[in-house]
């Protein structure tokens, strides 16, 4: 027990550091965490991997550029369902679809993204709950980007 109190001990020492980072290096990331399901280590990680808000001319490529989308394979009449591209950096796609699992959970607010993404699960296709976790996940990097870019406060 006392070694579970110890390592309980360091990770809020080590939470603790990460919110002041993010707050005195990195103040961008607060207009990040206003949205629900958005902590402090998404936001840095976000603003560290991207590192420049002009980098793409439309936000809508953000979610290309970290591997969040399709793969295509098409051949005449045929077009698989493919996996996703993961051309971009792991940890943060793997960050934003740890966030839109918690936002499309059930203690998530009632929100566009998360109705979003039930409507895509309730298709009720194969793998539909997978698809709209990574469907919501593009969606936030694209909204990350939106809100870093015009510094908008929802």
């Amino acid at each position: 027990m006392e070694v579970l109190e110890h390592v309980q001990k360091q990770i809020e020492e080590y939470d603790q550091r990460v919110e002041k980072l993010a707050k005195e290096k990195y103040p961008e990331t607060t207009v990040l965490r206003q949205i629900w399901g958005v902590g402090e280590i998404t936001s840095v990680s976000y603003v560290l991997t991207i590192e420049d808000k002009g980098r793409f001319e439309k936000s809508r490529d953000v979610g290309p550029y970290l591997g969040l989308r399709p793969r295509r394979s098409q051949s005449s009449e045929s077009d698989p369902e493919l996996r996703i591209t993961k051309a971009g950096d792991c940890f943060l796609r793997s960050l934003l679809v740890e966030c839109a699992q918690r936002i499309l959970s059930k203690k998530g607010p009632d929100t566009a993204l998360k109705q979003f993404g039930l409507r895509i699960e309730a298709r009720g296709k194969k793998k539909a709950k997978k698809r709209a976790i990574v469907a919501v996940a593009r969606k936030l990097a694209v909204l990350l980007h939106k809100l870093w870019v015009t510094g908008e406060v929802l």
